[in-house]
């Protein structure tokens, strides 16, 4: 595959790891790249991320141009996109980790603390765990059913449950993943997840939306 796929740095993502991973998944050129001229070239977009849902922001919005050439490529342009762990998280319309700030925006929520409704639930929701699909994930080839390793302490809650297209149970269900048209986004963690987290790599890179 020699198309470009954008891995976006901006201090925030596993981003040696998620490289990785999509070379291991048939990636022919991954750019990691904090340029927007790069990402207004690339042909496919990923978006990783760790931490706090605030400081991710930060970076990402502190790199002149980026949301520009993000919306651009994405939103305009249509090009796939993957957003991995916080990466997913931006997508919403705010998150609620130690204030309130503003996200992307592509997909309308919030990002909100777990909540322990049993005291033998820890948080945060560590390990792996089932990623089950919703009737909505038809329409997104890269998502099949398995098991996914997670690391959240603060899960995406859409506001429309269309965007929803898997689940994972954790003392009640957690959104595993969100999507709409050629957005997708997942809160586990593909290049931590072995074989099934390759193989949707894998298929994200031949996908069409």
């Amino acid at each position: 595959m020699s198309e470009a796929i954008a891995l976006i740095d901006y201090g925030a993502g596993n981003l040696h790891s998620v490289y990785n991973a999509l070379n291991a998944a048939g990636a022919g050129h991954v750019a990691v790249t904090a340029d927007p001229k790069l990402v207004r070239g690339a042909q496919r977009i990923v978006l990783p991320g760790v931490g706090a849902f605030g400081a991710c922001r930060k970076g990402l919005w502190a790199i002149p141009g980026m949301i520009e050439a993000l919306e651009e490529r994405v939103i305009e342009k249509g090009v796939p996109f993957l957003g991995i762990c916080v990466g997913m998280q931006l997508l919403a319309t705010r998150g609620l980790e130690h204030g309130t700030h503003k996200g992307l925006g592509w997909i309308a929520g919030d990002v909100k603390l777990i909540e322990r409704t049993d005291p033998l639930i820890k948080v945060p929701h560590m390990g792996w765990n089932d990623v089950a699909l919703t009737p909505h994930a038809r329409a997104h080839p890269p998502l099949e059913e398995g098991e996914a390793y997670f690391l959240h302490s603060y899960h995406f809650a859409p506001e429309n449950g269309h965007d929803i297209a898997a689940m994972t149970d954790h003392g009640g269900g957690l959104v595993a993943a969100v999507a709409r048209d050629n957005i997708l986004g997942v809160q586990f963690h593909p290049e931590k997840s072995q074989r099934y987290g390759l193989d949707l790599l894998a298929r994200f890179l031949e996908w069409k939306p």
